[in-house]
């Protein structure tokens, strides 16, 4: 009865099939291993056999050392060696050498064999028996005719049953290819755990992002509205910017599962099998709507498609895209799942994935601006130990064009350098020698340069140094150093300014800036030298920009000659122009060459003093520049930025400081109203405190 209970099914259920093992790969290589070992261990024969010529046979048998003789029929002899005279041939006792040793040796023939052992036999060197036999190989004819065979069979087998799903495998295609290869980050899990206070900067990215997060949270708030949830957003902007952690954000933030893969994860050599695996991503993801899914580097499958087979088309990638494009389409107007993707490569992507209804919105991810690297910078310093030295604000204003990724990298190097140095702490010379490593490369002291070679580059350097800083519009310096760095004799290190618009006046003081190293080479030394091949190569490109592209030129006013086509093979102007613009080019490059000229010969004993300067220390500062010609008159732009906003900080602390000065004025108020509350009495209790003495 008991076993009733506990049992409640029935007798008569038909028993269930028989759990019979699935075939997999481990079957085959396990196969193989004990193949392997089965030669190893039958490969013992080596040790007690050895190959002799017929010569070597012939004295054996003449010694009285063989004990049996074997003849088969491809002329190959088997000897075995009389235990006594192991050693004798294998030099080593007959319990090394094992059981039954024996020599191996071809004769010339049957006959030849047996004369020579009935001779022997006679003379009474031989006393042992002699046969004849019929040479098979098993091992061999299993090894190389039956188990090939089989194996090719087996294999055949194995793959027919994954292709057509059957074996209790599942369907997917051959070995599963065709299944989605994106990694699932369940809600609530701690993967997820991404949101925006983890993303510093990109202010104006998370303000878009944002809406998708509350689409995924209050859906309906918006559908009541006759609203309909945008099906994706395209990331855009370089590499390193903080697409990826925008994207884990969102997901963190909305607390949704989170698909996330890289375009290239579609592409396979198989065909169909990236069309294939876009159907299973699609699936997947409308099983755990609402959702988010993430493609990385979607420019791997999403690029345009050609025009002509001629032309470099690929049928596999472009169905895989035609596969997506249908997708996308494909899904319900309110179904919850949203697709984000990401690319530093927007030009190259199809029209028609770029269109409303498929990447509805295009969010910018830019390179973080002056006050967005602060922000950033305080991130990474979290978990790092500094000291009081460090200035974010300097270090924010002397990494401009650095992505969110640089300056992670610089935080860790810097972290990296202290540590070599067996510091307690980062200080901030850790920090400008990270940002020195990465941007000039590494110091290399060990290069050897003669005396004449170090004036020389010190002239060059402190003539950079000199016009930089006499000039308005140019870099405002940081240091300059003659210790060759990276490819470079030479370095100066400067704080750029980031500016929105840029004026001619500003371009022409940068290039007369750049031109100063090689005009004090030619001022001071008397000659020029190959240190000022960078130098003429900016020079040159940004002279070209100013005419060809900005319309700054006297001749050719107004005038913009940039074509976005990559691939034409024609300039969008004439042969005549081409001239004029090459002769607009030199000309404003000489007249800036002479200017940096002039302002040397100026101030010809400041850049004296800053030359000798760096060849006896090899590093100057801003300071020893500001010592020599006084400290610069004009205000950089990051200055004002700066100063604007600590004066905003300011305002907003002294109208927050007012704001609480307000409210606790009006609570002293009440509070003094509500204790004069009680000495104020109603006429009428007046009234019936006088009576109440005459009552009684």
């Amino acid at each position: 009865m008991d076993n009733q209970k506990n049992n409640p099914i029935p007798n008569n259920t038909p028993n269930k099939k028989p759990n019979i093992p699935r075939f997999n790969l481990n079957w085959i290589f396990s196969i193989i291993g004990l193949m392997l070992l089965f030669l190893w261990f039958t490969g013992d024969k080596n040790l007690n056999t050895k190959e002799i010529s017929y010569d070597e046979f012939q004295q054996y048998v003449q010694n009285g050392y063989i004990s049996k003789v074997i003849g088969y029929d491809d002329n190959s002899v088997e000897a075995f060696i009389k235990p006594q005279h192991v050693k004798d041939v294998f030099q080593q006792d007959s319990a090394q050498v094992g059981r039954n040793p024996m020599v191996l040796t071809e004769a010339p023939s049957r006959e030849s064999l047996g004369d020579f052992l009935q001779k022997e036999k006679d003379e009474a060197h031989f006393d042992g028996s002699i046969s004849y036999e019929k040479k098979q190989n098993y091992l061999g004819v299993i090894l190389w005719q039956i188990l090939p065979i089989a194996f090719i069979i087996g294999f055949w087998i194995f793959i027919s049953r994954r292709w057509t799903g059957g074996g209790g495998m599942g369907g997917g295609g051959i070995f599963n290819v065709g299944k989605s290869r994106a990694q699932l980050f369940e809600k609530g899990g701690n993967t997820t755990k991404v949101t925006f206070k983890d993303v510093a900067g990109l202010a104006g990215a998370k303000q878009e992002v944002e809406e998708i997060v509350e689409f995924l949270k209050e859906p309906q708030k918006y559908t009541d509205l006759g609203g309909k949830i945008p099906k994706g957003a395209l990331l855009v902007g370089p590499p390193g910017t903080g697409k990826t952690l925008l994207a884990k954000a969102v997901a963190g933030e909305a607390d949704v599962p989170f698909f996330s893969l890289a375009g290239s994860d579609f592409v396979e050599m198989f065909v169909g099998v990236g069309a294939s695996r876009v159907r299973d991503l699609f699936r997947q993801a409308k099983e755990k709507a609402p959702c988010i899914v993430f493609i990385d580097e979607i420019d791997a499958v999403g690029r345009a498609r050609a025009k002509a087979a001629a032309m470099g088309g690929n049928d596999e990638r472009e169905n895989t895209l035609n596969q997506l494009l249908t997708e996308m389409d494909g899904f319900g107007s309110n179904s919850g799942v949203i697709i984000l993707a990401a690319t530093n490569r927007v030009d190259v992507l199809d029209k028609a994935l770029l269109r409303a209804g498929r990447f509805d919105r295009q969010i910018h991810v830019d390179l973080p601006d002056l006050n967005e690297r602060k922000d950033i910078f305080g991130v990474h310093l979290r978990p790092i130990k500094i000291d009081d030295t460090v200035d974010v604000d300097l270090l924010a204003r002397q990494t401009p064009g650095f992505s969110g990724a640089d300056i992670a990298n610089v935080c860790n190097e810097a972290a990296l350098i202290a540590a070599r140095h067996s510091k307690k702490f980062v200080g901030k010379q850790d920090f400008l020698e990270a940002i020195d490593r990465i941007v000039g490369g590494l110091e290399k002291k060990t290069k050897i340069t003669t005396e004449e070679e170090r004036r020389s580059i010190a002239t060059h350097e402190a003539g950079h140094a000199s016009i930089s800083w006499l000039l308005e519009y140019a870099n405002p310096l940081i240091k300059v150093t003659i210790v060759p760095r990276g490819r470079a004799l030479g370095a100066a290190w400067y704080l750029p300014e980031e500016r929105q618009l840029t004026t001619k006046e500003q371009m022409l003081d940068e290039m007369c800036a750049t031109l100063g190293g090689r005009a004090a080479e030619e001022l001071f030394l008397g000659r020029i030298s190959t240190g000022a091949m960078n130098d003429l190569e900016r020079v040159t490109k940004q002279a070209y920009s100013m005419i060809a592209y900005f319309g700054m030129s006297d001749k050719l006013p107004n005038l913009c000659y940039y074509s976005n086509d990559e691939y034409s093979f024609n300039r969008p102007y004439s042969e005549k122009t081409a001239e004029l613009i090459d002769e607009e080019v030199k000309k404003m490059v000489n007249e800036q060459y002479e200017r940096a000229k002039n302002i040397l010969t100026e101030h010809k004993e400041g850049h004296q003093q800053l030359t000798q300067i760096l060849i006896d220390r090899e590093v100057i500062f801003a300071e020893d520049v500001e010592h020599i010609f006084g400290p610069r008159p004009w205000a950089s732009r990051s200055e004002e930025i700066m100063a604007a906003n600590q004066t905003s900080k300011e305002m907003k602390e002294l109208a927050e400081k007012e704001a609480q000065k307000a409210l606790q004025a009006e609570k002293e108020v009440k509070e003094q109203q509500s204790k004069a509350l009680p000495d104020k009495k109603d006429p009428d209790e007046k009234e019936k405190d006088n009576s109440s003495p005459d009552k009684q």
